[in-house]
């Protein structure tokens, strides 16, 4: 009771600390959690004229983009507008592209420094959340401390809105928001792919032994393996998919920093990939590692088949655990990692040539300064997730019901890694992976980023958001994550403009800013004319929708057919001016080797041949925009136009043109 009445007291005092103005810092929009959607809701908000107080426990701006995974996970390039298509194009600037979506994270770090450094946004970072405090359903302050420190002096922080960018969910979660963590069975929502799901994805071939002394169940189990019995297909359960580092090494000499043995070695941990070699002998490196290259010598290194980088099982705990336990998480995950790779590089086990192979790399001078060359962010795939109004399901992802107030979309396939490792028939299996796709991209629900209205109404969450674990599969990629961090942001400014709450506010504003300032700093938007535009685009002769995937829902092809023209005509909300103009280019192993494409700018006719042959296609994708080169176009009566014709045998794609105003690159 005593200590319930001082707890009471505690929280009165604070009550009247804020209304005597001795908060710490008071601002309208408080950010919990500097990621990817973090920074980019805080530069959006600050372009609004808002206060804005950006925290996170670390110090590192941009969290897994600019933490090694620099392989984007696209989907489709047509989910990522906004202030995430600007990145990716700032990126593409550094790297002399028109876009760019494999790169390194020291790139990635310094644009988000940028946004920050052109924009008002405050910055709290390694301070950790300790306590939020609520009063009629509306969170009026948070408490932090350092993070390092157990007991530091508290800093009180007062706001109008406040948004969890983290991964965890820590801000939600403390204020008291309904959310789920692991798998929920499949009835709960109606799914058919949730739950436990003993698939071939990521597996062990047939045979692999579990046991320390092999065939002998009474020496114990290999590490790393979960001694359960294998639940029912679709069973709900509390167990998370597996965590791991994308792994940044490089083969540069000059750049290069040996891989040693680091602390903690035990190279028993890696006894399973023994095993799974003797059945399936190593051919080379990837075998074991999704090894993606990246700019100047670099990787971004992610895990593959039954025994790789994902630390299966270990993180269970991890969504609810508090600081200090998570940082022994953590280094658990680091110390694995940094021995997988220096048991492949250094165990008679492993073959010599790949040994060898192995060591032509190290960790880079260059990056992660601070952290000892190694990222500080663990790949936190999945945590806590919201329960709100709306909860995305696998029926959002395939079509089945779609929901009419969209602030983003998303496209990837549903994505689950491994959640358990388990002994079935005596033999070493993963549980947990699914990967399921084959689906146009779908928008994601505004109620879906917002608490349930009688729980905490000044609250919005862009990344540990309302959806099941199969669904939050294909939501959960970074670029997904910035276009909601920018709608959340618009949102929360919407909100305190008319003193209303996050759940109360005008969907069809937010919308419309998002599509008519999308780069939050009032610089031009693109123009964009989409191939299923029917009101803007004529076709002549057999074009026929394509089975396959290009940008957007769908696009037209056309084979062998001399007679065909695609036409695609701005209409009245085009503003005349200099433009780079695009096509977007979805190839395929059928595509013509040459498209022919007259430029109209309403003054001059413009005939220009692509060679599309040459056109390079990197990363997570088969398609690109392919430039058609910059021109000055009119606008009223002489409408300008640009048609699509075929000039060489072959399949010939016509998918969406674009118009980048030259004046407001970047």
């Amino acid at each position: 009771m005593r200590k319930a009445i001082l707890a009471t007291m505690g929280l009165l005092t604070i009550f009247f600390q804020i209304v005597k103005g001795q908060a710490d810092k008071q601002v309208d929009l408080c950010i919990y959690g500097a990621t990817s959607a973090g920074v980019i809701a805080a530069y959006t908000a600050s372009q609004a004229g808002k206060s804005v107080l950006l925290i996170d426990p670390g110090t590192r701006l941009g969290g897994l983009s600019s933490g090694g995974l620099g392989q984007t996970d696209i989907g489709n390039k047509y989910v990522v507008t906004g202030l995430a298509l600007d990145f990716y194009r700032k990126m593409g600037k550094h790297y002399g592209n028109f876009e760019q979506w494999i790169f390194e994270p020291k790139v990635a770090e310094s644009i988000f420094k940028d946004y920050l450094r052109h924009s008002q946004t405050q910055q709290l970072l390694g301070y950790r959340l300790t306590e939020v405090t609520a009063k009629n359903r509306s969170i009026k302050m948070i408490t932090l401390i350092p993070s390092e420190s157990r007991d530091g002096k508290k800093m009180i922080i007062a706001a109008k809105i406040f948004m969890d960018c983290s991964y965890e969910g820590d801000l939600m979660a403390k204020a008291g928001v309904s959310y789920h963590v692991g798998r929920e069975s499949n009835s709960t929502y109606g799914e058919t792919i949730n739950g436990v799901q003993l698939l071939d994805g990521h597996q062990f071939p047939d045979d692999v032994d579990p046991y320390k002394v092999k065939g002998d169940s009474k020496s114990g189990i290999l590490w790393g393996i979960n001694n359960e019995s294998l639940k029912e297909n679709g069973t709900g359960d509390a167990k998370v998919q597996a965590y791991n580092y994308r792994i940044t090494l490089t083969n540069v000499p000059v750049n290069r920093i040996a891989i040693t043995k680091p602390e903690n070695y035990d190279a028993s941990k890696y006894e399973l990939l023994k095993r799974q070699k003797e059945i399936q002998p190593w051919k080379s490196i990837q075998d074991v590692f999704i090894w993606s290259l990246m700019p100047n010598g670099k990787t971004d290194i992610n895990n593959r088949n039954g025994f790789s980088t994902d630390m299966i099982g270990m993180n269970w705990r991890y969504p609810e655990a508090d600081y200090f336990e998570r940082k022994e998480i953590i280094k658990a995950h680091e110390d694995y990692t940094k021995g997988l790779l220096y048991f492949v590089a250094n165990d008679s086990s492993v073959p010599e040539s790949i040994r060898k192979e192995f060591k032509k790399w190290g960790y880079p001078k260059d990056e992660y300064l601070d952290n000892g060359h190694w990222s500080p962010q663990l790949y936190i795939r999945e945590a806590r997730r919201m329960i709100g109004d709306v909860v995305m399901t696998q029926n959002h992802c395939q079509g089945r019901e779609v929901v009419s107030d969209g602030v983003g979309y998303a496209a990837y396939t549903m994505d689950s890694h491994n959640c358990d490792r388990l002994i079935i028939n005596g033999m070493v299996k993963n549980e947990g992976n699914v990967e399921v796709g084959g689906f146009s991209p779908f928008p994601i629900s505004y109620r879906a980023i917002v608490p349930k209205k009688e729980e905490i109404n000044n609250l919005l969450v862009p990344v540990c958001l309302s959806a099941s674990h199969i669904a939050f599969g294909s939501i959960r990629m970074e670029p997904v994550f910035m276009v909601l961090g920018q709608s959340a942001a618009v949102a929360a400014c919407e909100a305190i403009d008319n003193k209303t709450t996050v759940q109360d506010v005008d969907i069809k504003r937010v919308q419309k800013t998002l599509r008519n300032n999308p780069k939050a700093d009032g610089r031009r938007a693109d123009y964009l004319i989409h191939v299923e535009n029917k009101d803007q685009v004529t076709l002549k002769g057999a074009w026929h929708k394509s089975a396959k995937k290009g940008y957007g829902m769908s696009y037209q092809e056309v084979d062998n057919d001399p007679a065909a023209a695609a036409c695609f005509i701005p209409g009245k909300d085009f503003t005349g001016g200099e433009y780079k103009l695009y096509s977007y280019f979805p190839k395929t192993a059928e595509s013509t080797v040459t498209g022919k494409f007259i430029i109209n700018t309403g003054k001059t006719s413009i005939e220009k041949n692509i060679n599309f042959k040459e056109v390079s296609i990197m990363g997570q994708t088969t398609s690109t925009w392919v430039e058609l080169g910059e021109y000055e176009f009119e606008e009223g009566s002489n409408k300008p136009f640009v048609e699509i014709t075929p000039n060489a045998k072959g399949v010939l794609a016509a998918n969406a043109i674009l118009w980048v105003p030259v004046s407001d690159q970047n």
